[in-house]
């Protein structure tokens, strides 16, 4: 069978201020027509289908869209919900949909119950696991404390046990949002930590064919079996260095994975330029980037004159304009987001403790700041659900 793998579509979601909306429209004629031509038998989607749990009206629309073509096609698709989805919201009419071979998969109970397809040599179990946010699954999946090692586990625990009722050469996909340990983040990812762990092991995932991730952006091979397929488009700067792509997989009699990038269409390169705004507007190594969106990190001692208005006469893309004068971070006169930089809000919290009282907190004090901004988390992930 031969599965072509996306995830992290983010309709509705902008690049700084440019709507992407066109950009997205573009990706779902491209998957379309790479369904069509390279003669996909299954579409997975693995999560973030939207940027937000209240999604704007174009977005729906650019969704809707895409179903009716994926339908039309007569190739049978596999989605779940992601961080940024509305599991419910995405869910709706999930039962009538699936008539039409899109099989949305957003409630966690339904974790070990797959969506069953078939190829010549026999059945192949898609089980989708949507985004298991602890703090609200932890009950159904019975675990003591909330953490998303626990939940997962308890998740593929129901796909194994579903798995050993089938026939043998029953081969097996499991669709996962999760930040799974060896994977590279960006700065597009929302913060999924619980615990002050955010991250699984591969581990997790033993005993089945195929896990097609969703949740960060980049694409990446953290073993064979175990991929992610990366955002379809660049959604912040950090993404400058991705190939945009979508895993195109087959899945032999045996199981066995061979697998091939798609690239995506790619609205516009992305472009990360630093120096003095001088040296920026005079350095001819940088002419292939005047057409590129640009995220300019100005290094001069002080700060220049209409820095953008100079800056966009060269680079009429550019974006983002950082300040970042070639001071140790220590210095006085460094700023205060240079400062943070790189920083935890549990970081931060434990540096501001020591700065009031003269000494950082103890192990049981780490603790607390750790459990508030988990039911900090846990609170808005409960408001987001109820919306």
């Amino acid at each position: 069978m031969r599965l072509l793998h996306t995830s992290d579509w983010h309709l509705g979601r902008s690049f700084h201020r440019v709507n992407m909306l066109g950009a997205q429209a573009g990706f779902i004629g491209h998957l379309v027509r790479t369904v069509r031509e390279r003669e996909v038998d299954a579409v997975v989607v693995s999560g973030d289908v939207y940027d937000r749990a209240v999604p704007p009206l174009a977005a729906v629309e650019l969704f809707d869209d895409a179903l009716h073509r994926l339908a039309d096609l007569g190739v049978p698709t596999v989605m779940i919900s992601g961080n940024h989805d509305s599991a419910r919201r995405l869910g709706v009419g999930a039962g009538l949909i699936g008539r039409a071979g899109i099989h949305l998969r957003t409630d966690p109970s339904a974790a070990g119950t797959p969506v069953v397809l078939a190829d010549s040599h026999g059945d192949i179990a898609f089980y989708g696991l949507p985004y298991l946010e602890p703090a609200l699954v932890k009950d159904e999946f019975g675990v003591e404390k909330a953490g998303h090692e626990a939940v997962l586990a308890a998740a593929m625990d129901r796909v194994r046990a579903d798995l050993a009722t089938r026939a043998p050469g029953t081969r097996s996909v499991v669709l996962a949002h999760a930040f799974v340990t060896g994977g590279e983040p960006s700065d597009s990812e929302r913060d999924i930590t619980v615990g002050g762990v955010a991250s699984v092991p591969a581990g997790v995932f033993d005993g089945v064919d195929y896990v097609a991730l969703g949740h960060l952006h980049g694409s990446q091979t953290l073993t064979e079996r175990v991929r992610y397929s990366g955002s379809p488009l660049p959604y912040s700067f950090s993404e400058s260095g991705h190939r945009k792509t979508m895993w195109l997989v087959d899945l032999d009699a045996a199981g066995a994975v061979t697998a091939e990038r798609i690239d995506c269409p790619v609205p516009r390169a992305l472009a990360r330029i630093s120096g003095t705004l001088e040296d920026l507007l005079a350095d001819p190594a940088l002419a292939p980037h005047e057409d590129a969106w640009v995220e300019a990190t100005l290094t001069d001692t002080v700060r220049p004159a209409d820095p953008m208005a100079r800056l966009t006469d060269r680079f009429p893309h550019t974006l983002s304009l950082v300040f970042a004068p070639e001071r140790a971070p220590d210095d006085p006169e460094a700023s205060y987001a240079l400062r943070l930089a790189g920083r935890s809000d549990q970081e931060i919290a434990e540096d501001f403790v020591a700065h009031v009282r003269g000494a950082g907190p103890d192990d049981r004090e780490r603790r607390v700041l750790r459990d508030a901004f988990d039911s900090v988390r846990a609170d808005a992930a409960v408001k987001e659900v109820a919306r």
